[in-house]
Parts: structure tokens; sequence; C-alpha cells
């Protein structure tokens, strides 16, 4: 098994951002709509979400692997009215 970190990231305390396995098998650590640097640069849903996916990206890119790659992904989506706020 090998730990994902994306160049230049804080190091995460208590996970890991990515974990490849045998063969091509990537696991991608729950991600948030923070920067590599930890901090969460806007306190708007759409800016953190799309933070989120950029990060899950990068973590992808470690293994030489992209969204196109991705198999599932679970959301946690803690306000849902904000969420349905922004349903178009």
């Amino acid at each position: 098994m090998r730990t994902l970190q994306p160049s230049g990231w804080t190091d995460p305390k208590g996970y890991a951002n990515g974990v490849a396995a045998r063969g091509t098998q990537v696991f991608v650590g729950g991600q948030i709509g923070w920067n590599a640097q930890q901090q969460f640069e806007s306190d708007d849903f759409i800016a953190q979400t799309r933070q989120t996916l950029l990060n899950v990206r990068a973590v992808l890119a470690c293994a030489n692997a992209g969204p196109e790659d991705m198999v599932r992904m679970t959301w946690y989506v803690i306000d849902r009215d904000e969420y349905n706020a922004r349903l178009r």
C-alpha cells in the first residue's frame, strides 16, 4: 500500500488523503473544501464544493488517475437548506 499525498499539501493528522492498494485500487480519504494548506478560502457552498473536487483530482493524480477512473463517490452535505437553495 502507498499513501497518496499531493506535493505541497500540509500533512494530515490521523488520516491519509488517499491510499493506493495492490493493483489499481485507489481510495481517496474524506476531502473537504479547504486548500492544500488546510485553510478555507471561502465560506460559500459552491466555492467549497469546487475546492473539494479539485482536492479529489489532486489525490487521484498522485496515483496517475483522474475522475474518469472513479467507480464511486459518497457525498456528505451537512447543510440541507444550503444544498437545496443551490439546486437548479
